[in-house]
């Protein structure tokens, strides 16, 4: 799909402070900045606490900004909060419903909640786009932990909303009902909606993202494509086991981005651009290296060479590495 670039969100200086007890206060958004584009899929990937829910609710209008601006549709939200709330879906981390209710009057009654008018057509096109129309006359109590999460989904899309905001939508969910949520996510950005979804899976995101953001205590670290990500922090490490202990590294060797180890017998590569798709220049001068050791008269028994993935640089940003 080709990008668009219109934004369609845009988050200035947001900062949210909660008043704790004995005067104590906990800072949850930290200046944050941040633009959505209309018709992308954005995940918000960071630890527990890190402010994602919060970020989520302050845009929602279930959370009070102590500072900054948030502009959704063109519409400033501390002034025209429901015009633009009404353009905005929400699947909340937590289950939230009247369980007692059956499905289909559980999801039309989340439409009439946005002023649209009864639409039995539309509320059973949502149901069976989720699989859950059979279970359209079940109490959501009788429903699997899956099933639940969906209905939380149908809720959200019954006002038709254009921007869609998941928080964990697949947590607590198998690894099948994973894929087959994944699935309706890309279903759902096909058909026009823009989705902002938070994970701890960091496949998720990996997956189905055109762009990552990186938050850690409520500030926001990074920003950008996953394919920009890869290639400016992902690296090639290469542990080459070798035959005899060295003392030192020949020149030729030691021009290389390696590592000696204290016993002279392992010799660790890190270095190299790795692309989003698979193995970049780093896999090329590894090579090169194993080449060079021959040449150089040096043997070795084993080489055990691994490429970052985005879980391995969002671990090094959210632990404070890379410069973060």
């Amino acid at each position: 799909m080709a990008r668009v670039s219109e934004t369609i969100l845009k988050i200035e200086g947001l900062t949210k402070v909660y008043s704790g007890a004995k005067g104590t206060s906990v800072k949850a958004l930290d200046g944050v900045d941040l633009e959505i584009r209309k018709g992308e899929i954005f995940a918000l990937l960071g630890p527990n606490g890190a402010g994602k829910t919060t970020l989520i609710g302050a845009v929602c209008g279930l959370v009070r900004p102590t500072a900054g601006s948030i502009t959704a549709f063109g519409y400033d939200l501390s002034k025209n909060w429901r015009s633009a709330r009404a353009r905005i879906g929400l699947v909340p981390q937590e289950l939230s419903t009247d369980m007692f209710e059956t499905v289909e009057r559980a999801v039309t009654y989340s439409r009439g909640l946005f002023g649209h008018p009864p639409d039995k057509e539309r509320i059973a096109e949502i149901l069976r786009s989720l699989s859950l129309y059979e279970k359209r006359d079940s109490q959501i109590r009788e429903l699997s932990g899956g099933m639940k999460r969906r209905v939380l989904i149908a809720k959200a899309l019954a006002h038709e909303p254009e921007l869609l905001f998941l928080d964990e939508p697949t947590a607590g969910v198998d690894v099948e009902l994973r894929k087959g949520m994944w699935e309706q996510i890309s279903a759902l950005r096909e058909r026009g909606t823009t989705i902002i979804l938070t994970t701890h899976y960091i496949e998720e995101a990996e997956l189905m993202a055109d762009r990552v953001g990186v938050i850690r205590a409520g500030r926001i670290l990074m920003v950008d494509d996953k394919s920009a990500i890869m290639q400016r922090m992902g690296t090639t490490e290469a542990l080459i086991t070798l035959s005899e202990p060295l003392t030192e590294l020949p020149s030729a060797i030691a021009a290389y981005p390696v590592t000696l180890s204290e016993d002279g017998r392992e010799l660790c590569y890190r270095g190299g651009a790795v692309s989003a798709g698979g193995a970049g220049s780093g896999s090329e001068e590894v090579a090169s290296l194993t080449k060079a050791l021959i040449a150089a008269g040096i043997d070795y028994r084993g080489i055990d060479v691994h490429d970052s993935s985005l879980e391995d640089i969002f671990v090094d940003l959210v632990s404070g590495k890379e410069g973060a």
